[in-house]
């Protein structure tokens, strides 16, 4: 009698090739692990400082458009502004007919901005931006400056100058 050979084909991993996968796959992790994560936080920040800046532009083109003057002022209840030059709680942008800087009777508010998220901080040196029908924003030149955790480094800093233009800067904020 003739014998048969067993030509059986294993299909499986052995225990080296295992443990060889999992050792690549967990030091590629460790690796990629930390740029995520400042990728993540770099990208939150720029989504915040464009939201604000949009705002911005908003309450200008407003003012354009209406021919009158605009605000923007930080809000925490998004009815009125709260005075102070802490704007991470959120801002509104409002048509301010009498140019005062406060939401009265018959002053529309335009847009109203979420509180930011992530713990991030937006502060400024000026309570509130009035725009002209002209678009500028004469006397109300500020510096906004956007921060997280990571502090002045990486931070973002939106510049408005009194002809209403506005400018970005990294790693200029002034984080506390």
């Amino acid at each position: 009698m003739e014998k048969v050979k067993d030509f059986t084909v294993s299909a499986g991993l052995t225990l080296i090739e295992l443990l060889v996968t999992l050792s690549v796959a967990s030091i590629l992790l460790a690796v990629a692990a930390p740029s995520y994560r400042v990728f993540v936080q770099d990208s939150q920040l720029i989504a915040q400082i464009n939201h604000f800046s949009s705002a911005m532009m908003l309450a200008k083109n407003e003012a354009i458009k209406r021919n009158g003057p605009a605000s923007i002022c930080p809000s925490t209840n998004g009815t009125g502004c709260t005075g102070g030059t802490v704007w991470s709680n959120g801002w509104i942008v409002f048509a301010d007919a009498d140019g005062d800087g406060i939401v009265g009777v018959g002053e529309e508010i335009i847009q109203i901005g979420s509180a930011l998220t992530g713990g991030n901080t937006l502060a400024s040196n000026g309570a509130r931006v009035t725009f002209s029908a002209s678009g500028f924003s004469l006397g109300f030149n500020a510096t906004f400056s956007l921060c997280d955790s990571r502090g002045v480094a990486a931070s973002k800093v939106l510049v408005l100058s009194n002809q209403g233009r506005v400018r970005h800067e990294t790693g200029t904020g002034a984080c506390s």
